[in-house]
């Protein structure tokens, strides 16, 4: 599997193109903004986008999903349900943060746990990752190491859990029993900030290490 990083938005929120090197089919994950500079980064790629994948209903993450959706006929994939409140509230999110009006959306299909998505001919399984947001899902791919988790962990940090609904108990357990299983070799692309392992953040975060 191989990805693009394209930072949008005014909280520089790291949207992933994600895709197959044997088919060149991709997905956006997380366009939560900037559409002009994610399907540059795909068309620079020689990437086909095929569908969304969305972590969770924040309007950083979330933004631009009905507009990259009707730009190409995509279909959505994610979060969990249980954010439908966030994404029905997409249009006052846009107000609260100051960004350009933008539109909710209904996804094609709600993710939960246990489930799996399929980039091309590539395979990713789903976590239900509750605890920044309830519906937070995150997207792991075993044969590349690599997972995309949203705002639930950060190099050296975690996702808030001040917002509506946010639970403190509930994001540690996603992490520690969800995600650090996976093993310490599994890198992974944050919502924001720069890339990190789960060994490391296992060792030195210090909202986890022991």
């Amino acid at each position: 599997m191989q990805y693009a990083i394209v930072p949008v938005t005014p909280f520089q929120q790291n949207c992933t193109v994600l895709w197959c090197p044997e088919t060149m089919k991709g997905a956006a994950i997380d366009p939560g903004g900037d559409l002009d500079r994610i399907l540059a980064a795909a068309k620079a790629k020689g990437v086909t986008l095929e569908k969304i994948l969305v972590t969770h209903g924040h309007i950083d993450h979330a933004g631009a999903v009905a507009d990259l959706a009707d730009k190409l006929s995509l279909p959505v994939e994610g979060p969990h349900r249980d954010d439908r409140f966030w994404i029905d509230g997409m249009p006052m999110q846009s107000q609260m943060f100051g960004f350009p009006p933008v539109r909710s959306f209904t996804p094609n299909r709600w993710l939960e746990e246990g489930d799996t998505v399929t980039v091309g001919n590539q395979t990713l399984e789903v976590r239900h990752c509750p605890g920044h947001t309830p519906g937070h899902v995150v997207f792991v791919h075993r044969p590349s190491k690599l997972a995309i988790v949203g705002d639930v962990l950060f190099q050296g940090s975690i996702g808030r859990t001040d917002f509506p609904k946010g639970n403190y108990a509930d994001l540690i357990a996603s992490i520690r029993d969800k995600l650090f299983p996976y093993g310490d070799d599994i890198a992974f692309i944050p919502g924001h900030g720069p890339m990190s392992s789960f060994g490391e953040e296992r060792l030195y975060n210090p909202f986890l290490n022991d």
